[in-house]
């Protein structure tokens, strides 16, 4: 039964009691609104709760209010649970209530707003961005502030959509905000900066402190507008990098960030004293470089021009080469003039163009335009960075910011495993050294032959003013660690100017031999190099490094040891590596890499630990042999030991392969320890079944492929098999026509987590619903006749009510709401499967898929006019797949592909889904619903295209 205005009273006393302390009363509450849920009317209530702001009505209940209306929409909008009529006094009601005090209300009112236009807008909420554009002339801070907070959100969500559509709808809706939100950002910037300039006086008046909150709100909103004017500009306007066509806006936007930018960065001395304003004041600088890096990522020939690149990176520079004393403890804003000079030095649209010109050629061609933008920003570069800045910039960075602080220091000393994985694992961008590192490859990469004389003469300084000797972690010793993070970094450029075996034997082994507790800072640095030059070290120097990387595994200090496993892992994989080199220390490295798993206690050690164990068993082959009773002993306590810690179980299943396809026929010694770990790791209902049961089932193949005969223990394992089949849809992916009826069970569990729709904000939840979708939508395809049969099956019906969901239209519908919703997270095998099961649904003779018609045909022009698939990504991982199997199994190759991949690539292909023509299929289907619905019928619901999403159809028809 549909709840009404009179309800409002009862679900206001249901959320009361939702938030008790006392168990009793808020179970009871909680299941109601449960029950609530699914009943036309519960989300006007709710909503009528959180738009009235009188003093009976608590701002708890309120948010908690919201949070409820939140789930429902997310779930049930799509679902016609909730009423046309109701929807539309929804989006009316939200819009009137957008002046909302509460921020954290405010917040999800917002997120509301935005979740539901991208459903709705622009078919069925066409006066969404009309309203918010009056409102934004509101006089009223608080009005204008939460308008732009509601815009960011909404222009946030619809940017993430991919249709060509969605594409053009978001550029007009760029037209029609641009202009009014960047004349509000530009009279805003003035207004803080003047109240800015009379707070920074010695003793302002009482006023100005009085109105500091309604200043602060007004900052708040011009942080949202800058927002706004990056997703205008970057969502709302193709790339340049295609069309090398001038982005107006860039050129205009540009310069006035950087303006703004340096009127505000002096107050970061003037208001260390007010906390508000300087966290305001370094947030702002830091936006606002990062929109200007994001401007130059997406257009960056417009960033190119005359007016905008010189200024803005001659302002980097300056603040990396002398910060002085306006940013003080202000690493976050040094990063990002890192990060911009860095974009701007390796973008590729910069570099001189290698084409020749066409003779008679047009001389106004895209290339020749092309040529001519990126030829002049080589010359501004020039002359904002020539030679001698090149260098000073070089010096500065590996002298200023390479140089380990007394905090980095402190943190070794305290935590050396916790300090290894920081540096080792950080983002290049999160930090300030690990930036400045970046930046520094980028430009010696840019500059070699400038740079390189320089980069050794650094090193040579360095090594001369800190001997092997040196015992004091001193400036020199420090210097000299980072001149040779340097040489590391670049030993691909660096090799022909530094000859590794006499730097190595001249010096790096000398500091090695000395032991004093101290020497670990060069010691570990000098692990994490000779692993960085492997491709360097040949002939008998590559025996000394295998020497003395066994020597720092035995090192006292846990970041060294693991430095030197690391690069152990980088010789081992080197295509000149030598058994034999290597061969007569390998009883005392599995003693360290064992004793070192011990050691460790966090996971990415014992993981690194493991990988180098992996990679020596599958380097060594059948060598292996003697030494698999020490290695068995060590897997199985090992597995014992990391029960609950499935990520490292993954890793043991990886090295366990790679063992049994080492001992080949001979693995069968190990089948005590084996056995065991495989009956835990595919059974289904084990707790870390989810993500052990892919490793477990790779390992059971070798296993098998390896075993001289099945034995008793094997075969045991077999009945295994059914219920992993059972459970797992991703063996489902590709099946007979006659196997769907077999399996009724398992796709009715499919449409039931289809239609659950409950994936918002969960990425994972959304991949397991897109997959599950592609599952459904290849059965009707394939099986067209049973996948109708199952939807309308009463034991389906019976199990969704079950399940609590309830279905008001046809569930083919449901799932046609599925595909189009979720074909922005598809792979394209996954698009075309979902674009191909639409356009079957044409032919269904469902009336109501008349009112689906344009988002149905939006998809398949989409898909159809997307290009062919992209098969790098798919090749390369089955490279890397079968890699481990290339020198354990013998296999036949033809063309250079081993046969066990060619038969992978040959069921790959003969997808029938691959091979099908969707434009024929969707020319045909067309037909056919035009002859279902009668002439003139359809032709009215084809007149309700927009003209240029028709224009787009009538493209992709006439391409089959």
């Amino acid at each position: 039964m549909a709840l009404s205005a009179s309800d409002v009273q009862t679900v206001y006393s249901l959320l009361s009691d939702a938030i008790s302390p006392d168990a009793s009363v808020r179970s009871p509450a909680e299941s109601a609104l449960s029950q609530c849920e699914r009943r036309p009317g519960f989300c006007s209530c709710l909503l009528e709760i959180i738009v009235t702001r009188d003093l009976a009505c608590r701002d708890d209940i309120r948010l908690l209010a919201s949070v409820f209306f939140k789930n429902c929409v997310r779930r049930l909008w799509r679902q016609r649970v909730i009423s046309n009529d109701e929807k539309a006094h929804i989006r009316k009601k939200l819009l009137l209530g957008i002046r909302e005090e509460s921020s954290q209300i405010a917040l999800h009112l917002a997120d509301l707003i935005s979740k539901i236009a991208r459903m709705d807008y622009p078919k069925e909420w066409p006066e969404l961005f009309s309203f918010l554009a009056q409102q934004l002339q509101s006089a009223d801070i608080l009005t204008s502030h939460r308008v732009f907070m509601v815009l960011f959100r909404t222009l946030k969500e619809l940017s993430t959509k991919r249709l060509s559509a969605d594409q053009r709808t978001f550029s007009e809706i760029a037209a029609l905000l641009f202009d009014y939100s960047w004349s509000l950002w530009k009279s805003d910037v003035q207004t803080i900066l003047q109240s800015f300039s009379s707070l920074a006086l010695p003793d302002p008046s009482n006023s100005l402190r009085e109105h500091q909150s309604s200043l602060l709100l007004t900052c708040e909103r011009w942080l949202f507008c800058t927002k706004i004017i990056r997703q205008l500009i970057i969502s709302g306007n193709a790339s340049d990098a295609t069309s090398a066509q001038e982005v107006r806006s860039v050129k205009e936007v540009c310069p006035m960030l950087l303006s703004a930018i340096q009127s505000f960065l002096p107050y970061c001395i003037s208001f260390i004293g007010q906390p508000e304003l300087l966290d305001f004041i370094k947030r702002s600088c830091v936006k606002l470089m990062k929109v200007l890096a994001a401007l130059q990522s997406r257009h960056p020939y417009s960033f190119g021009d005359n007016n905008v690149l010189p200024a803005i990176l001659d302002f980097c520079l300056n603040k990396i080469i002398n910060p002085g004393q306006t940013v003080p403890s202000f690493d976050e804003f040094l990063i990002h003039c890192m990060v911009l000079i860095k974009s701007i030095l390796e973008c590729k649209e910069y570099k001189p163009s290698l084409t020749g010109r066409v003779i008679n050629g047009s001389g106004d061609s895209l290339e020749q335009r092309k040529k001519s933008i990126s030829t002049a920003v080589v010359d501004m570069i020039a002359a904002v960075l020539p030679n001698e800045r090149v260098v000073l910039l070089c010096n500065i960075l590996i002298r200023r910011y390479f140089i380990y602080t007394s905090n980095d220091l402190h943190e070794w000393f305290q935590n050396s495993e916790s300090f290894h994985h920081e540096q080792d694992m950080l983002q290049w961008s999160e930090k300030l050294r690990p930036c400045a590192e970046a930046l520094y490859i980028v430009l010696f990469e840019n500059y070699r032959p400038l740079l390189a004389p320089v980069v050794v003469s650094i090193l040579k300084e360095a090594m001369s003013g800190s001997p092997p000797s040196e015992s004091e972690i001193s400036p020199a010793m420090l210097l000299k660690d980072a001149a040779y993070s340097a040489a590391g970094h670049v030993y691909y450029e660096l090799s022909a100017y530094l000859n590794f075996n006499d730097w190595f034997n001249g010096s790096l082994s000398v500091e090695l031999s000395n032991n004093h507790p101290n020497l670990l800072v060069i010691h570990r640095k000098i692990a994490l190099i000779l692993g960085q030059w492997v491709s360097e070290i040949k002939g008998d120097t590559r025996k000394s490094v295998y020497h003395a990387l066994i020597r720092l595994l035995q090192d006292n200090d846990i970041a060294v040891r693991l430095a030197a496993c690391r690069s152990l892992c980088y010789l081992v994989q080197d295509s000149n590596s030598s058994e034999q080199d290597f061969f007569d220390l390998l009883s005392t490295c599995w003693n360290m890499c064992f004793k070192l798993v011990e050691d460790v206690q966090e996971l990415d050690s014992k993981v690194q630990v493991l990988n180098l164990i992996s990679l020596l068993t599958e380097h060594l082959g059948e060598k292996i042999t003697q030494f698999a009773g020490q290695l068995a002993n060590f897997f199985r306590k090992m597995w014992e030991e990391s029960v609950g810690e499935s990520l490292l179980q993954i890793q043991l299943l990886e090295a366990l392969r790679n063992f049994v396809c080492s001992l080949g026929y001979q693995s069968s010694v190990c089948y005590n320890m084996l056995i065991p770990i495989l009956q835990k790791g595919i059974n289904v209902d084990n707790l870390d079944a989810l993500n052990l049961l892919e490793d477990s089932i790779l390992l059971w193949e070798a296993v098998l492929s390896h075993a001289t005969s099945i034995v008793p223990q094997l075969l045991n394992l077999f009945p295994s098999l059914v219920a992993i089949i059972e459970k797992s849809f991703d063996h489902l992916q590709c099946f007979p026509l006659e196997a769907p009826p077999l399996m009724s069970g398992v796709l009715q569990k499919l449409i039931l987590l289809c239609l659950s729709g409950e994936d918002d904000r969960n990425p994972s939840r959304t991949a397991v619903r897109t997959s599950s979708g592609a599952i459904l939508a290849r059965l009707l395809v394939m099986n067209t006749n049973y996948l109708g049969h199952l939807a309308s099956d009463p034991a389906l019906t019976m199990a969704l009510r079950q399940a609590g969901l309830s279905i008001n239209q046809n569930i083919l519908l449901c799932l046609v709401d599925l595909w189009v919703d979720k074909i922005d997270n598809t792979t394209f095998i996954q698009r075309k499967t979902y674009a191909s099961a639409l356009s079957i649904i044409l032919t269904l003779r469902v009336p109501e898929i008349i009112d689906k018609l344009d988002e149905i045909l939006s998809v398949c022009t989409t898909v159809i006019l997307g290009g062919p698939e992209d098969t790098s990504q798919e090749d390369s991982s089955a490279d890397a797949t079968s890699s481990s199997w290339r020198n354990n199994e013998s296999l036949s190759y033809y063309n250079g592909v081993p046969s066990k991949e060619l038969r992978r690539r040959q069921i790959k292909d003969s997808d029938p889904i691959k091979q099908l023509s969707l434009q024929s299929m969707l020319r045909d289907n067309l037909n056919a619903c035009a002859a279902f619905l009668g002439e003139s019928s359809f032709h009215e619901a084809m007149s309700r295209m927009h003209p240029s999403a028709f224009a787009q159809l009538q493209l992709a028809l006439k391409m089959a």
